[in-house]
Formats: structure tokens, C-alpha cells, sequence
């Protein structure tokens, strides 16, 4: 997989705070793809992925704490996204840790479809909101 590089055109949600984080979950996914090349040990890679997955949590927990803030009227609909990939992640971390699974090109796959598709489509539609609201925090 190639590298993802952060493009504020493209990927830029209009609020600070988001697209830090979203960088952030960028970069998390960029290393665990370069261990995965680099075949370093499944240790090295599980520690990787259970940081991106507390960090996806933090995350996730700012954009609704923001969306209730704000009244945003797609929050139910972008909560339950959120919760779907956690179940996701979460459900294949378990398989992982039983030794029923093992990191592949499957896995940053659907990381990086996920991460790419869930900024440029389901949190670009709070980005018109967010800015007409005048949030940019």
C-alpha cells in the first residue's frame, strides 16, 4: 500500500481540531503499513494498531461531543458509523490477540478504504455545517 499523504484541498474537513486528529489517524495507519512491509514483529504491529484504535476512540468522541454541542442534524447517522468501524476493529483486534487472525494487506485495506472514505464522504458533510456555524475551532 502506498503511503498516504496528508492533502489539505482534499481531505480538510474546515475544523482544526478534526483535521489534526485526522492526521493523526493518518500517520498511525502509515506506520503500521510500513511495519507490515518491513515484516517487523506482530507485537511491534498489535501496539501500533491498539494506539490507532484508542486514538480512533478519542477522536470520534471529539467530533460528537462537538456535533451535540452544535446541533448537528446528521450526528445519529455519523455515531452510528463510528460505532460500525469500532465494532470492525475491535472484533478483528480480538482475533488478532487469539491468534485466529494475523496482519495482512486485507486489514490495511479496509484501514485505509475506511479512513479515506469516511473523511471525504461522511465527515465532509458536517464540514458546510461546521463552517456556516462559524466553527473552525
Amino acid at each position: 500500500m502506498e503511503t498516504i499523504v496528508w492533502d489539505e484541498k482534499l481531505l480538510s474537513v474546515g475544523v482544526r481540531q478534526f483535521d489534526e486528529e485526522h492526521k493523526e489517524l493518518i500517520k498511525y495507519l502509515n506506520n503500521l503499513n510500513d511495519a507490515v512491509k518491513s515484516q517487523s514483529s506482530h507485537l511491534v504491529m498489535e501496539e501500533i494498531l491498539l494506539k490507532m484504535i484508542n486514538y480512533t476512540h478519542y477522536h470520534f468522541s471529539n467530533e460528537e461531543k462537538n456535533m451535540i454541542h452544535y446541533k448537528y442534524p446528521e450526528y445519529e447517522t455519523h455515531k452510528q458509523e463510528h460505532e460500525s468501524l469500532i465494532e470492525q476493529v475491535n472484533d478483528f483486534y480480538k482475533r488478532l490477540k487469539s491468534g485466529k487472525t494475523s496482519f495482512s494487506l486485507e486489514l490495511l485495506r479496509f484501514l485505509y478504504d475506511w479512513l479515506i472514505k469516511h473523511i471525504l464522504g461522511t465527515d465532509m458533510k458536517y464540514k458546510d455545517f461546521f463552517l456556516k456555524a462559524g466553527i473552525t475551532i
